[in-house]
């Protein structure tokens, strides 16, 4: 595989991601149940204290049916990258996935949690902009990265690699 085309991918896919991070926390839909998600929960609470509640579990509706679609979405992205980088087997789709999604984590925790998301206005949730210290909780974000960050980058590395081996 190619690994100059690999670092490439690395940087359209933040650039992608970032762009879906900022269409989802866009105006009220941060306010949704998928997005409160992803929030602290001493956020989430004091948001709730003025706002209606919602279930932000990770069996609520809204929540599933938002990552899952990040699955989709992560699996085409990533096998178009698997391919362009030449991969030929499961193997080599499923780690190339692995380690971009890898990547990403690192990325979305990093840089998009901890220095844009803690510091955005436009990230914070109504009724929590007070909240400073919350709002730049590096180890809630680590966390989530490790758990259920791996475990969601299996799926799509998985799905990948299948494809990649049903194709070539």
């Amino acid at each position: 595989m190619n690994i100059r085309v690999i670092l490439i991918e690395m940087v359209v896919f933040a650039a992608i991601f970032t762009a879906i991070v900022f269409i989802i926390y866009d105006g009220d839909k941060k306010h949704s149940a998928a997005g409160i998600h992803n929030y602290p929960p001493d956020i989430q609470e004091e948001y709730f204290k003025t706002h209606e509640r919602l279930d932000v579990s990770y069996k609520a509706k809204n929540v599933i049916l938002t990552k899952g679609l990040g699955i989709l979405i992560f699996t085409g992205i990533l096998l178009v990258c698997s391919l362009v980088a030449g991969a030929k087997t499961f193997r080599q789709g499923f780690l190339l996935t692995f380690g971009l999604m890898a990547w990403i984590g690192i990325y979305d925790t990093c840089f998009l949690d901890w220095v844009l998301f803690a510091n955005l206005p436009m990230f914070r949730l109504e009724g929590t902009e007070h909240m400073d210290k919350a709002y730049h909780q590096k180890w809630f974000h680590a966390k989530g990265m490790l758990f259920p960050g791996i475990i969601f980058a299996l799926i799509p590395a998985t799905l990948v690699g299948w494809i990649v081996m049903a194709i070539r």
